[in-house]
């Protein structure tokens, strides 16, 4: 048995924790800023909803085997308040956020050593009155080594997939590249899917956005081949048509979004190797404006 934290139960911390809990083997928390009475999960396999130990402060929690952060990447100093408590006798650190900079982002507070990024491949809508809707397979992707290896094993008896990579670049880069145009979608207030099909001017534009960031992919050391644009363009344009992405739920209610890391990270490391990323830019420019 393995004590886990969750800290940061959205929608995809909020699958996590259902995952984790299904094996039956783990004594697992949630790190939370509000009260959190019960986990609502409507999944694949069915509905169930769980009841587990809840923290709403710092100052509460006790040592772990593994402190899961499933907070958005914005909120990394906040996230950190926990780690003093949480890590006081040697916990790794795995973290389940968007991006390609989560050893950076959270360098200052975990050692390298001590510290997973993992890739979320999880479908998953959190409704109005706090459930979480699951869409399809939860799929988790982490490098290999001691950590990575690891981490599967808490999942070993859930309803979901860890894959352990020796390219882990590659698969980080993939997903941003998924991720980055999301944007589109937040820039016209809508989900892909209720764009029109055959608009090759919003097709074109997103072929062109993922090309930029599969340049800067490419210097930072993936291996994306030439069809991957054509791949993730086809399948986001093709989409469930009232599926959104977190970052369009988070400007539809309010809340600050993650464009930095999703799209201004392409900017920022396009100008590291001289790779121009103009879409990009211009997006960045559009929505910290908004």
């Amino acid at each position: 048995m393995a004590r886990i934290a969750i800290v940061g139960v959205g929608a995809i911390g909020g699958i996590l924790a259902a995952l984790l809990h299904s094996t039956g083997q783990h004594q697992v928390t949630l790190c939370t800023r509000r009260p959190m009475d019960i986990l609502h999960v409507v999944s694949p396999d069915g509905e169930v909803t769980i009841r587990l130990k809840n923290l709403l402060h710092p100052e509460q929690a006790s040592p772990v085997d593994w402190v899961i952060v499933a907070s958005k990447a914005y909120d990394a100093a906040s996230t950190a308040m926990w780690f003093p408590a949480l890590m006081a006798e040697g916990a790794s650190v795995a973290i389940a956020q968007n991006g390609v900079e989560h050893r950076e982002r959270f360098a200052p507070w975990v050692s390298q050593e001590r510290l997973l990024p993992v890739v979320v491949q999880i479908s998953v809508d959190r409704q109005s009155d706090g459930s979480m809707h699951q869409h399809g397979l939860a799929r988790l992707i982490v490098e290999e080594g001691q950590l990575g290896r690891g981490f599967a094993e808490l999942f070993s008896g859930s309803n979901s997939e860890v894959v352990v990579t020796g390219d882990f670049m590659t698969a980080l880069w993939q997903k941003l590249c998924v991720n980055s145009t999301g944007s589109l979608s937040v820039l016209a207030g809508k989900p892909f899917g209720q764009f029109r099909v055959r608009d090759e001017t919003l097709r074109r534009t997103a072929l062109q956005m993922v090309g930029e960031c599969i340049a800067v992919a490419r210097a930072e050391g993936a291996h994306l081949d030439d069809g991957t644009a054509q791949r993730i363009v086809d399948g986001i344009m093709t989409g469930t048509r009232d599926r959104s992405n977190s970052m369009l739920a988070d400007r539809l209610a309010g809340r600050p979004m993650e464009i930095d890391t999703r799209n201004g990270v392409i900017v920022r490391l396009g100008e590291k190797h001289g790779i121009p990323t103009p879409l990009h830019r211009m997006v960045v420019a559009l929505l910290l404006s908004v």
